[in-house]
């Protein structure tokens, strides 16, 4: 097992340049931790991955139909909660009527920043009507540094980028993500320049591998980062650290922490 410090890229933003040598994301809070399962995206699912010392917070974001961004992943409550509708059709009073795994309240992004004040969030925005309301947001509470943004929106991330104004890291879109892939070097890093400041991808979709090691050369020779979601098998874990990859997501809180502890990576506050 190779257990050499990852070089990871500076960027220019803090919130990359982090020191350490792994970024690990807690996505929805650890959402297939034991102890949580069926609580993902809530306060208990983030208060749980804080408490075993993540740092680095991944949640989706919508809007409800009175402006308020929430911290959720579907379009609709029905999945997670005991009600029905869709989100950006309610208000924040008929969300709060709804429970995720029949005891948690669904919260909002700033319930969140509050109750972290020390976290960082990669958000990913699932809904139109959020990327203003993100952009507003941040720019109230000036927390820039606390945020990486992406979507699988071209569109979505396109307006993002223009109402923040390159104050915010993002993460390549879909479109950005192949035309890297299949650019020569020179073409692919001209094409992509400042326009975001990691990939974050899947290891493999189906018989495809989309995290190689040439994306990996490609996009640290770029000065890009590259994060893996959502790995949640300690081979798998080892695997990508071994390729060199900058942050991993995982619903499995418990084992990231467990193999990076055990390559001497472990950047989390516990």
């Amino acid at each position: 097992m190779n257990t050499a410090p990852v070089v990871t890229p500076r960027t220019g933003y803090a919130y990359l340049d982090d020191p350490g040598p792994v970024l690990a994301f807690a996505h929805r809070g650890g959402a297939y931790h034991p102890e949580i399962e069926g609580l993902e995206n809530t306060l208990a699912a983030f208060r749980h991955a804080a408490e075993l010392g993540y740092r680095y917070l991944e949640t989706d974001v919508h809007v409800t139909r009175d402006g308020v961004l929430l911290a959720f992943h579907d379009t609709v409550l029905d999945r997670v909660t005991d009600r029905r509708g869709e989100i950006a059709a309610l208000t924040l009073a008929e969300v709060r009527e709804a429970l995720v795994g029949g005891r948690e309240s669904v919260p909002t992004l700033a319930e969140l920043f509050d109750a972290f004040p020390d976290a960082r969030f990669n958000i990913d925005l699932k809904a139109d009507g959020a990327v203003p309301a993100l952009a507003d947001f941040l720019a109230a509470r000036e927390a820039w540094h606390r945020v990486l943004v992406g979507s699988f929106s071209r569109r979505r991330t396109t307006r993002f980028r223009e109402l923040t104004g390159g104050r915010v890291p993002t993460c390549a879109t879909p479109v950005e993500i192949v035309a890297f892939r299949l650019l020569p070097s020179r073409a692919a890093a001209l094409l992509t320049r400042k326009r975001f400041q990691a990939f974050q991808v899947p290891h493999r979709r189906g018989a495809l591998t989309v995290l190689t090691p040439g994306l990996v050369r490609r996009a640290h020779a770029a000065g890009l980062q590259v994060h893996a979601w959502t790995i949640d098998g300690a081979a798998e874990m080892h695997e990508l650290l071994d390729r060199g990859v900058d942050g991993i997501f995982t619903d499995r809180t418990d084992i990231l922490r467990d193999v990076l502890i055990e390559r001497g990576q472990w950047r989390g506050d516990r």
